[in-house]
């Protein structure tokens, strides 16, 4: 079948959203179907055409990194995206963001897949004046799909919508696997935080809760991942005096994830909001236990069997819960408890199996 993405940020951009489109539309690609990807062109270095993996990609305008870009990007996109349509089978908007053309094409009759990601919508879902604007894309879906069961709960709370469902993000879990670790080993304890530098991403209570960690245990960490926080984070490490303990490694490729989450004995994920975290599913699907947040959809693929919770921005609370978990003495049986969930929930294979499902019943519907 012919399948038309969009989303408006695609690789070389870097996230858990970013690699969750890509390798879903990598693997659909892998099963014999045809996918092409219109999204922006927020790297201004990327070309307007490519063809990655199989998949082609379709780069249009990009006029900056706010909802007024995003608006102005998507509808800037649709006399690319419509021609496109024409020849598909089945559209999927990733994002509500990314809806507007999709929505445009299924008035010609396409049927037409939503996934909403991210916190944005959630806080967007809260303001009366985007209720109803959120309700009409929703609404608009042959299929609603959310990543986590909060994302779900708040749209059908928007509009009661009778093809809803909760489908969490999927790991290439061939890439993310137990490897040799790619540092030296620490001469105690080593976290790694695989975040991106944005405030919604907690790292800040992290780092206010390394000093006690340094008081009870030889800890040190690696922050992976960069963005607008990163000088902001650095003078507060110093201010707290751990600069020698935590090092800021900045954004690294996924090929390079694997060896670093293995020369970690946990992952921490601080998060404030979450959908549903990729990074924690990629540090589970490397035998890593992860310590999390308390809030999206993380509870909804970490407990004691795996890793710990914790309430997000409490800095008190994420010493104790990582205290607690370094100490556990069975945390490689946790690490192997993690993969295994990881491959029989929410791996790639499985979860391009259920688009295809999803696709092929919209378009008999239609």
């Amino acid at each position: 079948m012919k399948v038309l993405q969009q989303c408006i940020y695609f690789p070389p951009e870097v996230g858990g959203l970013e690699s969750h489109v890509f390798y879903l539309c990598r693997d659909l690609v892998r099963m014999g179907h045809d996918v092409t990807m219109v999204t922006s062109r927020s790297k201004p270095e990327a070309p307007a055409h490519e063809v990655m993996d199989g998949v082609r990609v379709r780069r249009t305008w990009f006029p900056g990194r706010t909802p007024a870009g995003w608006a102005a990007h998507t509808f800037a996109s649709i006399p690319a995206y419509l021609p496109l349509a024409r020849q598909a089978d089945v559209l999927h908007a990733q994002t509500f963001a990314s809806a507007p053309p999709g929505m445009l094409a299924k008035r010609r009759g396409k049927p037409l897949v939503l996934t909403l990601h991210t916190s944005h919508f959630l806080r967007l879902a809260k303001k009366p004046a985007w209720q109803p604007v959120l309700r009409r894309i929703i609404r608009s879906a042959d299929w609603l799909l959310a990543a986590s069961e909060e994302i779900r709960d708040v749209a059908l709370a928007l509009y009661p919508h009778p093809r809803a469902e909760a489908l969490t993000n999927g790991v290439d879990t061939a890439m993310f696997r137990p490897v040799a670790p790619a540092l030296p080993p620490a001469k105690g304890y080593r976290i790694i935080v695989p975040r991106r530098l944005f405030q919604k991403n907690g790292v800040e209570y992290f780092l206010r809760a390394m000093p006690s960690l340094c008081a009870e245990e030889a800890v040190e960490a690696i922050i992976v991942g960069d963005g607008p926080l990163r000088q902001q984070l650095e003078a507060l490490a110093r201010e707290l005096g751990i600069a020698d303990s935590v090092r800021f490694m900045g954004a690294r490729p996924n090929t390079e994830m694997p060896g670093l989450l293995a020369s970690a004995d946990i992952a921490v994920i601080p998060s404030l909001l979450e959908a549903t975290s990729i990074a924690a599913l990629e540090a589970m699907s490397c035998e890593r236990p992860v310590a999390a947040s308390r809030t999206g959809g993380l509870p909804e693929i970490i407990d004691e069997d795996v890793g710990t919770l914790f309430e997000p921005a409490n800095a008190a609370d994420l010493a104790r819960a990582v205290l607690a978990l370094l100490r556990r003495t069975d945390r490689a049986a946790m690490g192997v408890r993690a993969r295994e969930r990881v491959v029989r929930r929410w791996s790639l294979e499985r979860l391009a199996k259920r688009h295809v499902e999803i696709y092929e019943a919209v378009i008999h519907r239609g």
